[in-house]
């Protein structure tokens, strides 16, 4: 059965197909139909609070995992991703790697910022949030990035994502919120990074054990989208104001932050675009980012810098946050691409090969001459 080439066959599918699955799964939980109830009570399943039986929470490890499990993945998760961020980059991938960063992320913040003039930050327009819009904008999928430029772009492109891995997961996106008046204390900071910093360390610290951390990207990534889909109903994703957020997160991510960092690159001279169209995208572990950053703000309403109800705010919206940002991601995964054939054959009639750092270019006319 080619069940894993058939979901690496959907956009964002190791993330999309599981979050879809436990979304299914918990939605026939909540209808609480009479003989799945009855076969689950003759099992031995002890009954919920509301008396109701549900194979999601039989208990054990069963219950940890897949209904219960997703912050501390995620958690793995970051660990992992820090620890494949190396500090070794080359001067020129490390400029466009500092330029991407630096443009896709204002972008999100300022866009984020003037939604939240104008409206509710949590449910305003479209049922977006203003966590969903920054999440989604700023976290670019490295992985489609590598394949765009490897087939596109030339290889400081390429060595560029070593620095847009800095915003994987949800820091950036919590240090946003800060900075837009939220009130995170240090330790919710801390509580997001540390994971991150340590895996980074030792990354960088001892090579094979960036490389016996390198499977952690991606391992986790299935079993933190069930666990996310298994807190959901399935008829989030049918919900009018998710697919319009969706799209529109989706189109805006694609269309604005692709066009500042072409802005971004003209003034600093570089004449190829396929790097800021290729990180025009939502990346696929973003979605994971509503629930840790709900995990954020309980920790900040523990130490007295958010009141419960502002943390339970944010609790509230990470069910249509998370879909809102899982059709962002879908939606870019095809937009993306697309956008970027069109930039390669724009920018070959003007005579611009992507794939050709400028110094081999200049070769390359020299000796023609």
């Amino acid at each position: 059965m080619q069940i894993m080439k058939s979901v690496e066959k959907v956009p964002g599918g190791l993330m999309v197909v599981p979050l879809l699955l436990g979304a299914l799964l918990n939605t026939i939980d909540q209808m609480h139909v009479p003989f799945i109830m009855e076969f689950l009570k003759g099992l031995g399943v002890a009954p919920t609070a509301d008396g109701n039986y549900e194979f999601l929470k039989i208990g054990g490890f069963s219950e940890a995992l897949f209904k219960n499990g997703a912050i501390p993945l995620i958690a793995l998760f970051l660990f992992c991703a820090g620890s494949q961020m190396n500090l070794r980059v080359g001067g020129r991938a490390l400029k466009k790697g500092v330029l991407l960063t630096a443009s896709k992320y204002l972008t999100g913040v300022a866009v984020g910022f003037l939604f939240a003039m104008f409206f509710d930050p949590m449910n305003g327009m479209l049922g977006l949030s203003t966590m969903a819009i920054i999440a989604a904008m700023t976290n670019g999928n490295g992985g489609m990035y590598v394949a765009l430029t490897g087939q596109y772009g030339n290889r400081s492109d390429v060595g560029a994502v070593s620095v847009l891995s800095l915003n994987d997961g949800p820091f950036f996106t919590l240090m946003a919120l800060g900075m837009l008046g939220q009130s995170f204390p240090m330790i919710a900071f801390i509580a997001v990074l540390l994971p991150i910093g340590l895996g980074m360390l030792l990354g960088n610290l001892d090579p094979r054990i960036r490389e016996f951390l390198k499977p952690g990207e991606t391992l986790p990534v299935p079993f933190f989208a069930f666990a996310l889909g298994a807190g959901m109903n399935l008829a989030n994703f049918f919900n009018p104001e998710v697919v319009g957020a969706g799209l529109a997160l989706g189109i805006g991510t694609t269309v604005l932050t692709g066009l500042t960092g072409i802005l971004v690159f003209k003034i600093f001279r570089e004449k190829s675009q396929i790097a800021p169209v290729a990180e025009a995208s939502t990346a696929g572990n973003a979605v994971g980012t509503p629930a840790a950053i709900a995990a954020a703000a309980t920790v900040a309403a523990g130490s007295g810098m958010m009141t419960q109800a502002e943390a339970q705010a944010y609790h509230d919206i990470v069910n249509i946050a998370t879909a809102q940002i899982s059709l962002s991601t879908l939606t870019t995964a095809i937009l993306c691409p697309v956008a970027v054939i069109f930039m390669d054959k724009y920018q070959r009639r003007k005579g611009i090969d992507g794939k050709f750092e400028p110094e081999e270019l200049k070769r390359d006319k020299q000796a023609a001459t």
